[in-house]
């Protein structure tokens, strides 16, 4: 919409449990966001309301990209599933900052009231806590489907997901993290910035415990992040107690034949998916017959048939 006042994006949903439709408008005032015509106006309340499993070219970051982009990717698939994850990591870093603003005060030789300095280290591992679990939880879940999936698709058995906290607790996770932030506080002050914690952590792909990005080519990478995003389906099933919505855009570029064909049969037929490809050739007869299809053509959508 070059050269206009705004633009719209809106779409209506049509649940298991009940339909709705959301709406984006964006301005040159920013972006407003509605559910029901209803004004949002906290990302996260939108976040937790879509229902949406997502690949595109750009998911090879998950790999080859920085721990940054994980952790973005990993926390916008957790807000959609739990509730509780959106508000307990909105809090963590808010509570953050402020630890981060006393520890530059400390760093200054400038004085600070430590009574409320410990109260908001304690604030922000009981939030830590509650991330980490659900993380593991995730990981977890993830695995139990995903090794079935990259096997059937790719042949190659052993493929894992490995999460990679930035602390790991033994036992008990609020004293073993007390006395971890205890242990750091100068190298903490020193630095000005909280060292420990949720927000360091990171995951990385594996098969045969061979970390994807520095051993696997190209092909292994694309078909992990498919692997991942497909075993989320369940999952979003499980949580959320209906499909997603999957969207696949340029899925089959530098996929085979064969591995084209077992990605489109082993997706479930009770699933909305939606793809984008510039090439149906090699491509299963039956399942081009029984799909709608569109044609983008000088920026006008056309269904065929």
């Amino acid at each position: 919409k070059n050269g206009k006042d705004f633009l719209k994006i809106f779409g209506s949903f049509e649940g298991e449990i009940l339909d709705k439709n959301q709406s984006i408008i964006i301005n040159d005032k920013g972006k407003i966001l509605s559910i029901n015509n209803q004004k949002i106006k906290k990302i996260n309340e939108y976040i937790k309301n879509s229902n949406i499993i997502i690949f595109y070219p750009e998911d090879l970051n998950l790999i080859k990209g920085s721990p940054t982009e994980r952790r973005r990717f990993i926390n916008i698939e957790l807000s959609q599933l739990y509730e509780n994850y959106i508000i307990d990591l909105n809090n963590y870093n808010k509570l953050l900052k402020i630890r981060n603003d006393y520890l530059k005060k400390l760093k200054l030789n400038l004085s600070i009231d430590n009574s409320y300095f410990n109260i908001i280290t304690n604030y922000l591992i009981e939030k830590a806590e509650n991330i980490y679990n659900t993380r593991v939880k995730y990981f977890n879940m993830i695995n139990e489907k995903s090794l079935s999936i990259y096997e059937s698709i790719c042949g190659y058995k052993n493929f894992k997901i490995v999460y990679k906290p930035n602390f790991i607790p033994k036992n008990d996770f609020k004293q073993e993290m007390l006395q971890e932030f205890k242990n750091k506080y100068l190298e903490e002050i020193k630095l000005g910035s909280t060292i420990i914690g949720i927000h360091k952590d990171d995951f990385i792909y594996e098969i045969d415990k061979q970390n994807l990005k520095e051993f696997g080519s190209q092909g292994q990478q694309r078909m992990a992040i498919l692997a991942h995003k497909l075993a989320e389906i369940e999952l979003f099933k499980y949580e959320k107690g209906q499909m997603p919505i999957l969207l696949l855009d340029d899925v089959f570029s530098e996929l085979d034949e064969k591995k084209k064909n077992l990605l489109l049969k082993y997706i479930d037929k009770n699933i909305q998916v939606i793809i984008t490809t510039t090439d149906l050739s090699n491509i299963d007869e039956n399942t081009i017959k029984n799909s709608k299809k569109f044609k983008i053509m000088n920026g006008i959508l056309v269904e065929e048939g």
